[in-house]
């Protein structure tokens, strides 16, 4: 694997990890006041498990190189 390649892909990766709050405060304002909080906690939700599999994904692509 080429470094510049590997650098690109953790780069946007990471913005792309840093863009969730922000979509995630987008959507909340889409909402009516009582489904706030609840709209946030769907995103921040599937950020976190996006970020799981995500890791054991890298981890299995390391392990059957």
């Amino acid at each position: 694997m080429d470094s510049g390649n590997v650098a690109w892909m953790l780069t946007a990766s990471a913005l792309v990890l840093l863009m969730t709050p922000g979509l995630a405060f987008f959507y909340g304002g889409l909402t009516r006041a009582k489904n706030v909080i609840n709209t946030i906690m769907y995103s921040f939700i599937s950020m976190c498990v996006v970020s799981i599999v995500w890791v054991f994904g890298v981890i299995a692509c390391i392990w059957y190189r």
